[in-house]
């Protein structure tokens, strides 16, 4: 056989088991990493969500505005007031003695005339029977020395009486007549005092807690010279003052605006005690003073206040309110869209792309919630009146449209 039949002897490769190792990790790795991807891409398509974008712009915050709401009302100034008694005295005994007898029970309202103490009246009655009979005394004389006289006069042209006897009998009916007209005024004075032992009301009003008992020993003086007992007070209710100051500035603007106004408006003012949210009384101004306070530069002026259940009670205080122009067309906005900013008032506004724009305004009274905006907007403005704390000066809202209630404007609230 020939050496071409004979089969080739090849070497087989034998793998280096160094190189094997080395080799595993790799392609084991890529492995793994290809099927996670698919394991994530997997759960992807099973949850049928597209995956969030990192880049993606917030939502902007949603505000409520509005135009402002324009009414007509006038112009009013607001005031804190004290009430005071119409008539305010101290009940003091007149004539001296026991105090025998009260009548009233303490804080009570008594009216004109009626009864409330009663000083001991017996020795005033003993003055008044010895004026009575020194009256009868003297009108004796009188008529003595009338017939006297008339005899006298009778005998003189006969010269049986003297000049100077005449004279004498004309000087005594003179007298006897002057004793008269002096009994007539002991009379006088001692039904005088004898009135004053009994203490009645000088008018209608409530009367304070008494300031003696029964039995205490009072002093008394007609005049006020001498020392004189306080037995209680007194004030009338019905009508009743409501006092109040006015700034300078408030007074120029009512002195300046006030000819305007006519009729009851004039002079009208409404007022709400510090426990009501409601203007529901009214009263009418009465009194201006005649010049400002040179310490505290204010004006002080008074409302008459009628008062027929007896409610209000002196030295209580109470919000009013004083019409000073007559009305105009105003803007008004809810009273929380207005902002302090340091010394100014601030309304949010948002233009037509968005922006928040901050507008300083000059505000006036509240009507019902609403506050009346005298200067600083527009009627086109729109106002934020909800989500205002969501807006920041300069940034970008979603603006959403609202309304402002009128049904509170020109009702008696503020």
């Amino acid at each position: 056989m020939n050496d071409m039949a004979k089969p080739l002897d090849v070497e087989e490769p034998k793998l280096s088991t160094t190189s094997s190792r080395t080799a595993w990790p790799r392609w084991a790795g890529a492995i793994l990493l290809a099927l996670a991807a698919g394991t994530g891409f997997w759960f992807w398509d099973r949850a049928g969500n597209a995956p969030a974008q990192a880049s993606a712009p917030a939502a902007l915050p949603e505000v409520t505005v509005s135009t402002p709401l324009k009414r007509s009302v006038d112009t009013r100034v607001g005031f804190l007031g004290q009430f005071s008694a119409v008539n305010e005295i101290e009940v003091r005994a007149q004539v001296g003695g026991t105090l025998t007898e009260i009548h009233f029970q303490d804080g009570q309202i008594v009216h004109k005339g009626d009864l409330l103490f009663v000083i001991d009246p017996r020795p005033y009655e003993i003055r008044l029977t010895q004026a009575k009979a020194a009256l009868e005394t003297a009108q004796a004389r009188l008529v003595l020395a009338k017939a006297q006289l008339g005899r006298t006069q009778r005998l003189r042209p006969s010269g049986a009486v003297s000049a100077d006897e005449l004279d004498a009998r004309t000087a005594e009916q003179t007298a006897a007549q002057a004793a008269i007209d002096d009994s007539q005024a002991l009379i006088r004075d001692a039904q005088l005092d004898l009135e004053y032992s009994r203490v009645t009301a000088p008018f209608t009003g409530r009367i304070g807690a008494r300031q003696v008992s029964i039995g205490a020993l009072i002093a008394g003086s007609r005049a006020g010279t001498g020392p004189s007992t306080l037995l209680t007070t007194l004030v009338s209710l019905d009508p009743i003052y409501l006092n109040f100051d006015m700034s300078e500035a408030d007074y120029l603007l009512f002195s300046r605006e006030r000819a305007k106004l006519s009729g009851a408006l004039a002079n009208k003012v409404e007022i709400a005690l510090s426990d009501e949210d409601n203007f529901t009384r009214q009263g009418s101004l009465d009194f201006v003073d005649n010049a400002l306070d040179h310490s505290s530069g204010t004006m002080r002026a008074r409302a008459t206040v009628p008062n027929p259940d007896l409610f209000l009670t002196p030295g209580a205080f109470a919000r009013l309110r004083l019409s000073v122009a007559p009305p105009a067309p105003s803007l008004l906005v809810p009273d929380v869209a207005v902002l302090l900013d340091q010394s100014q008032r601030i309304v949010m506004t948002v233009a037509d792309d968005g922006t928040v724009v901050p507008k300083p305004v000059e505000t006036g009274d509240l009507r019902g919630g609403l506050r009346i905006i005298r200067s600083g907007l527009t009627e086109k403005d729109r106002v934020i009146i909800d989500g205002i704390m969501r807006a920041v000066a300069g940034a970008k809202v979603t603006p959403r449209e609202g309304a402002i209630n009128a049904s509170t404007a020109s009702d008696g609230q503020g």
